[in-house]
């Protein structure tokens, strides 16, 4: 062998124990800030307990039908009902001389509380009022009954997202009826037409508060991304996932024009032909993954401490595995999802007679956007991929994936939220994420970019279509659940700042 290949493989043959030693340290000693916590209990003087009164109280919120069936078009009659009960129900909440409840937009409800210290930057808590349509024929209760099943309550808007609205206001109504004085003031907002974008209901909220001088929120808290059990390879704990990106959207049309003609006389190509390879284009070739670029990374690292040996290995040491990581995670529809922006085809439409050939054909593709991407990004590389100017390419409506909300040891908003979800939700494991879905949160950017977004419901793998779903649901016990992650949350963010962060490199 000569000196060069004998010097290559000795330098080798070094560098091989080091990176072995390197990977070991760091899989043992990778972290992220956990507080110590005291634990939600039942023995707690301030444990809210899910009374009769409480229970029945929910039930009955589920039971309107407020129902959002596309822009401008909801149960107005219901949703005025729901409202009229909320204020009749929460007697401290709309009594409580540190409390503003008004009706925005006829029925968004926007609560203003109080605080002494004016110089405490306030937070927002929101949910939404309104539901998907609910086909009533194959669930095992009617969809608006509220029917218990198993200690499960059934019915549309129990975990999108009635649970959230209602869970605040008992938390709320609970503070106040016990002398809670806020040092740091927060407002609540219920939209009534998220489910349809939120163009009257979050969006003339966040109009309101711009009008009366409100330029800041330290955060916002809303609905999203929930606990989820054996659903994430190499950990047995409960994961519940805080939302803080979200994904954007366009929506394309593609369309081809060309001579229409009788099918006995075929030309080499027409518009169906030159439509559907530029379709088969677009689904075979992939978004480029932005594994990495967005909270997708974080998420995995902060699990790591809690894996077993072989993921957290390699979930610790994303400097050496992240190819690897990426290529696995682009495998399953569910978690590329998290690391690409993705391409369906929704709509495919072209022909008028069996046996003519059409002038038009036009596919409606459907792009769910990763964070780190914009609209105009995805257009571009659909217009390279494609590369046939017959294809023309028009945006019918959009959504810009959202900033990326901090999410480090000392992003006030992100441990606020974490350790009110560690109080409740004793063994879960909390992490950043992605979400994939969209929520009244764009209405709210202007005010911050701390945007999280979480719901306090616990899901095993068959619970997930029974989001918007068939036999939507939640149990008694998760509905406490809920008012207490809520009561925890009030009470966490009305510290001025986080505690001080212990490190073990402290004492070194």
């Amino acid at each position: 062998m000569s000196p060069a290949k004998s010097a290559k493989w000795f330098l080798l043959g070094g560098l091989f124990p080091l990176l072995t030693v390197v990977i070991i340290i760091r899989t043992f000693t990778f972290h992220v800030r956990n507080d110590p916590v005291r634990k939600c209990s039942s023995s707690d003087a301030d444990f809210i307990p899910l009374t009769e009164t409480r229970l029945e109280r929910f039930r009955q919120a589920l039971r309107y039908q407020t129902v959002s069936r596309d822009f401008h078009d909801y149960n107005r009659d219901e949703l005025q009902r729901l409202g009229q009960f909320i204020v009749h129900e929460f007697p401290a909440v709309h009594s409580s001389a540190l409390v503003t409840q008004e009706f925005v937009a006829n029925y968004s409800l926007l609560y203003t509380v109080q605080g002494s210290d004016r110089s405490l930057t306030p937070y927002l808590l929101a949910s939404h009022l309104d539901v998907v349509p609910a086909d009533g024929a194959q669930w095992d209760a009617p969809p608006f009954s509220a029917d218990l099943i198993d200690d499960f309550i059934y019915a549309r808007g129990t975990i999108d997202d009635k649970h959230g609205v209602m869970g605040i206001l008992e938390a709320l109504e609970f503070l106040l009826s016990n002398g809670f004085q806020p040092r740091r003031s927060f407002y609540i907002a219920f939209g009534h037409d998220e489910e349809v974008s939120g163009i009257e209901g979050a969006q003339s909220i966040a109009a309101t508060l711009k009008a009366r001088g409100v330029d800041r929120l330290h955060f916002v808290s809303d609905e999203g991304l929930t606990i989820v059990n054996n659903m994430i390879p190499g950990i047995s704990k409960p994961v519940a996932i805080i939302g803080t990106a979200e994904k954007g959207q366009a929506v394309l049309r593609l369309k081809v024009e060309g001579q229409t003609g009788h099918s006995s006389m075929p030309t080499a190509e027409n518009t169906i032909s030159i439509l559907a390879e530029a379709v088969h284009r677009l689904h075979t070739n992939r978004h480029p993954s932005m594994f990495g670029y967005g909270p997708e990374r974080a998420m995995l690292e902060h699990l790591a401490p809690e894996m077993q040996f072989g993921h957290r290995l390699v979930m610790s040491n994303m400097w050496l595995f992240s190819p690897l990581v990426s290529w696995l995670l682009s495998q399953k529809p569910a978690s590329n999802a998290q690391v690409r922006t993705v391409t369906s085809v929704t709509k495919f439409n072209a022909g008028v007679k069996d046996n003519v050939i059409p002038s038009v054909a036009e596919a409606i593709i459907n792009h769910r956007i990763h964070p780190a991407q914009s609209v105009q990004e995805v257009i571009d590389y659909d217009r390279y991929i494609i590369g046939d100017d017959r294809v023309k390419i028009e945006l019918k409506g959009s959504i810009e994936p959202h900033p990326q909300a901090p999410h480090g040891d000392h992003d006030f908003g992100y441990q606020v939220v974490k350790n009110s979800i560690r109080q409740v939700f004793t063994d879960a494991v909390v992490v950043p994420g992605v979400l994939v879905g969209n929520t009244d949160t764009r209405h709210y950017l202007c005010f911050t970019h701390n945007v999280y977004r979480f719901s306090p419901t616990f899901m095993f793998p068959d619970d997930i279509p029974r989001f918007h779903g068939v036999n939507e649901r939640i149990s008694k016990k998760n509905y406490e659940q809920v008012i207490n992650f809520y009561h925890h949350l009030i009470l966490n963010a009305d510290d001025p700042q986080l505690p001080p962060l212990h490190q073990h490199s402290d004492e070194l």
